[in-house]
């Protein structure tokens, strides 16, 4: 595999030509690449923070001056047009929300028009119930798998 000079040529390299290496040349190669991507996160976040400490103060101004405290807003700065995203995160306090959809169910209305409400059980809890009780969850469960990860660790070097 030291015979593939750079990133083209490994791209160009067929899936199963490539298996054929060496586990340690396939651990050695991922290794590379991970360092590659973390140097590259970090030089993208540094620059990122420059960005910022050069524009930020201004994107927030245009942010109080449009009265819009998240979204995008566009901004040009010389020959460059900025795009700043903020993105909401909305958390809604499980409790609270448990106790607001008790109040509309009294009064006789739907709870589902005013609130999404959805079903889950740990697995965890799910594995330690006896049988009786998993089969009669059964059919409500669904396992579903992602695509599989491998770590390569080498055993001596």
């Amino acid at each position: 595999m030291n015979a593939l000079a750079n990133d083209e040529q490994l791209l160009q390299t067929p899936v199963g030509e490539l298996a054929q290496s060496s586990s340690a040349e396939l651990f050695h190669l991922r290794g590379s690449v991970a360092a590659r991507i973390a140097k590259d996160k970090a030089i993208q976040s540094h620059i990122d923070a420059a960005i910022d400490f050069r524009l930020g103060d201004r994107v927030n101004r245009l942010r109080l001056e449009l009265g819009r405290e998240s979204g995008v807003i566009h901004l040009d700065d010389g020959d460059v047009r900025v795009t700043s995203e903020l993105k909401k995160e909305v958390q809604w306090d499980q409790a609270k929300l448990a106790e607001i959809a008790k109040r509309i169910a009294q009064t006789g209305e739907d709870v589902r028009q005013y609130i999404d409400i959805s079903y889950s059980v740990a697995e965890s809890r799910f594995k330690a119930w006896p049988e009786t009780l998993r089969a009669s969850f059964l059919e409500a469960r669904t396992v579903k798998t992602g695509r599989a990860s491998y770590r390569l660790a080498l055993m001596k070097e």
